[in-house]
């Protein structure tokens, strides 16, 4: 039988496995669940990245979004208030700002 073919998602999730701490790994496999409709899966591993690794600004503004389709207004809020803070203790006023922005919006 002729070995298949790898989804992205699979190569993330073994990266994931591999190295739980590594942020940018964690971020791509939540990025690519929130693409594919597994809202479920991609809540969870952006949770865990915030958990892991608090300073990871993007993350902050994706998981907002996700929560904000999602239905779940003052979750996304809270989120959204952190990352503004961790934005801004390492002076990203670009990832602040479209924090803000949706922040703004809810």
């Amino acid at each position: 039988m002729p070995d298949q073919k790898k989804t992205r998602r699979q190569v993330l999730e073994e990266f994931v496995a591999q190295k739980p701490d590594d942020s940018f790994s964690r971020y791509g496999l939540a990025l690519e669940c929130m693409n594919s409709g597994d809202s479920g899966s991609a809540s969870a591993h952006f949770s865990e990245l915030l958990r892991r690794n608090p300073s990871y600004v993007p993350a902050y503004l994706m998981y907002a979004q996700l929560l904000v389709r999602e239905s779940h207004p003052e979750e996304a809020r809270r989120i959204l208030t952190t990352g503004i803070q961790a934005a801004t203790q390492q002076g990203n006023s670009h990832a602040r700002s479209e924090m803000e922005s949706l922040l703004a919006e809810l």
